[in-house]
Formats: structure tokens, sequence, C-alpha cells
């Protein structure tokens, strides 16, 4: 009878034999497992004490000390050495009248009128 192409019979085969599925979500949320919480550590946990103690810092304490920590990595090779050669005041000049010799941004920048009037060279 299901072979019949009847598509009224197909859909009175499904009635007679659905089944009812209940559907239990898990104890602690979405995403977690049943032997620890959703978020965090956990309880019952060794951890460092640091680790612990970075876990209840408020989020925004931590995300900054960590930004200035790793800002301060960056840094460190910049400490001791000079600056490069096209810095230096010479340079400067001679790429600013390089670029007032060529017209570049004649509106806004190095060749318009305002900007020449108070440039010093």
């Amino acid at each position: 009878k299901l072979g019949t192409g009847d598509s009224n019979s197909f859909l009175q085969f499904r009635k007679r034999n659905m089944v009812k599925v209940w559907y239990e979500p898990p104890p602690f949320g979405p995403r977690s497992s049943l032997d620890r919480p959703a978020y965090g550590l956990g309880r019952n946990v060794s951890a460092p004490a640091w680790v612990n103690a970075l876990a209840r810092m408020p989020k925004w304490k931590a995300i900054s000390g960590m930004v200035t920590f790793f800002s301060f990595l960056a840094y460190l090779p910049l400490i001791n050495n000079k600056l490069p050669f096209t810095m230096s005041p010479e340079y400067l000049a001679a790429q600013r009248a390089y670029m007032r010799y060529h017209n570049m941004n004649p509106i806004y920048g190095l060749s318009s009128k305002k900007a020449r009037t108070t440039d010093p060279n």
C-alpha cells in the first residue's frame, strides 16, 4: 500500500508510526558536559594560584593587563636603538622640498598656499 504513489496514504503511514521524543537540555546549559559547570575552571580543579586569581578577576582588568604586558614586550627591541636615517631632520627637510617641488597634495598638504606661508623653509 505504501508504494502506490498516493501521497495521502504516505501521510497516514507517517501519522501511525510517529514516535514522541522529549528533549531535556543539559543541566549546566548548552555546550557543557555533565561533570563540569558551563563556564570557568569549575570547582575542585587543581590549578596554579595565579590561574585561579586570573579567573576570578574582572575581565576588563585582565584584558587591560595583558594588553599592557604585550605592548611592553613589543617596545623592548626599540629601547636602545637609534632612529632610522629617514627620521633625521635633514632627510625630513629634503622630503618636504621634494614634495613641494612635485606639487604633492596641493589643496590641503605641503604644496597648499597655507602650508607654504607657515613653513619655515
